[in-house]
């Protein structure tokens, strides 16, 4: 009976001592809620872990040789100046003017609207399109 007593004692003084508190969910991705200042360390954390490469990334310009730059500029130069001639010839020195005009595969019309100077391209081939507009 004494053993009882004292054993009631302990559980109801333990029970009187004890406390309890609201548990708090605090998210620490920023794309949940939590602070944006753990962005950085978190995306850093992702990279030191991932094992993964691309497999087209291990050409990089570091890797290629002078020539290879060099005949990757010369092209790049060479089709700058064939657009420069084909643009002076279809629109002239004084810049676009409204129609339509096709470049082999490309269909491009020019108008005016009340944004300003609308330019369509088609690429006939793939079906691609873009528009470029000019603010008056």
């Amino acid at each position: 009976m004494k053993s009882t007593v004292i054993t009631l004692f302990l559980v109801f003084s333990i029970y009187n001592l004890s406390f309890g508190q609201d548990l708090v969910y605090k998210p620490i991705n920023p794309a949940f809620g939590g602070d944006t200042f753990n962005y950085q360390w978190l995306l850093s954390s992702a990279e030191a872990q991932n094992t993964f490469t691309d497999p087209k990334g291990s050409t990089s310009r570091n890797q290629r040789s002078n020539l290879d730059r060099f005949t990757e500029n010369l092209n790049s130069q060479l089709l700058n100046k064939i657009s420069r001639t084909l643009f002076d010839r279809q629109f002239g020195k004084e810049g676009i003017t409204p129609g339509t005009f096709n470049f082999g595969s490309l269909f491009v019309e020019v108008y005016r609207s009340g944004e300003g100077l609308v330019v369509d391209i088609l690429d006939t081939n793939t079906g691609d399109q873009s528009q470029i507009i000019i603010p008056n």
